[in-house]
């Protein structure tokens, strides 16, 4: 009968060396320890992928608000994605037009803005805040979104930290060795600028801290 392989061997197998490295590194090749920092890291990204989550919703509805409003005044058409002032590049149109069908997938459901705007992804907005879109969107619309904020590439530059942050998290990228009390304090500050109300109900429900105390 084979002898069983100790649980720390096993998982480091089953987890594969190459992506317990990082973590190995880090605790000067412990490999208990590597999987205690690995299993933090899951814990890390989690309470972070929430806050981010939560400010993503709060960003997309201002940026939906503002742009409706925007859209109607000017074009008498609310939908803003339909492009009635022909102002949005090829690359946001192919995003509107994917986020369309997806909206409608299965034709389980009509199309509606609010099931549209939910489809487009944090990407789609940290563009719609690109120097190309400074003297129309930005100027005729979005700035209304971000009362907290006059300046577009602040905002821009937060937006950025919180979608390479999320892209790493959705792809179960190591956190532990990120700045992750900063990129908290950059998702709070975003929130802020788009809503006190927000930022101080998201804060009292983010867990980021507490979970850096317990880092192993």
């Amino acid at each position: 009968m084979r002898a069983e392989l100790p649980e720390t061997a096993v998982m480091t197998q089953r987890l594969s060396p190459e992506r317990l490295r990082p973590y190995a590194i880090a605790v000067g090749g412990d490999l208990a320890a590597s999987l205690d920092l690995y299993s933090w890291n899951t814990e890390i990204s989690a309470a972070l992928a929430a806050t981010i989550g939560h400010v993503e919703v709060i960003l997309r509805n201002a940026i939906h608000e503002s742009l409706t409003v925007w859209s109607a005044r000017e074009f008498s058409e609310p939908k803003w994605y339909l492009d009635a002032g022909h102002l949005l590049q090829a690359r946001a149109i192919d995003d509107i037009r994917v986020a369309q069908r997806r909206a409608v997938r299965d034709r389980r459901h009509n199309e509606t803005p609010g099931r549209v705007v939910a489809e487009l992804s944090l990407g789609f907005w940290k563009y719609l805040l690109a120097n190309h879109y400074d003297a129309t969107l930005w100027r005729q619309a979005l700035h209304e979104a971000f009362p907290g904020q006059e300046r577009r590439r602040v905002i821009k530059d937060a937006i950025e930290v919180l979608h390479l942050s999320r892209n790493r998290i959705a792809h179960h990228e190591p956190m532990f060795n990120r700045p992750l009390a900063d990129i908290q304090f950059t998702a709070l500050e975003l929130a802020g600028w788009i809503c006190p109300v927000s930022r101080a109900w998201i804060e009292r429900r983010c867990s980021v801290s507490s979970v850096l105390a317990r880092r192993p």
